[in-house]
């Protein structure tokens, strides 16, 4: 299942997109990076990630206006987020906002890693979206 599917990290510490990119590589997903929030959304526009590893604290342009924005857009609002945050005040927050799972970081990446998987390989169509439906625009 694992196979072809990308996985966009964005986190302002470089050393974190590394190290995340790292683990998602080894199990298996490919990967796009960004650095803040308004990378993250262009990142999200022209390669269409399977999945989505988000921080919640960055400067300008936070992780929770950015999972805002892709829960607000019938194009993405069915990518699955994993957040993390140094702060588990930021847990239900996330989780509220929209995001499938959160992370505390420093995280264990074979909790990120199950994170991701269950992400992917269970879906939740948009209530507006008809499975059956050949013109559907986020299926």
């Amino acid at each position: 299942m694992v196979k072809d599917k990308q996985v966009l990290v964005v986190d302002d510490e470089p050393e974190l997109v590394r190290g995340i990119s790292l683990w998602l590589t080894a199990a298996g997903f490919g990967t796009c990076n960004a650095h803040d929030g308004d990378d993250a959304l262009a990142v999200v526009r022209k390669r269409k990630p399977d999945a989505i590893v988000l921080d919640v604290r960055m400067p300008g342009r936070d992780g929770l206006s950015v999972l805002d924005e892709l829960q607000g857009d019938v194009k993405t609002k069915h990518i699955p987020v994993v957040m993390l945050s140094a702060s588990i005040v930021d847990q239900q927050r996330a989780l509220d906002a929209g995001a499938r799972f959160f992370l505390a970081k420093p995280y264990d990446g074979k909790d990120l890693i199950a994170a991701i998987t269950s992400a992917i390989d269970n879906p939740s169509l948009p209530e507006e979206c008809d499975e059956r439906a050949e013109t559907c625009l986020v299926c």
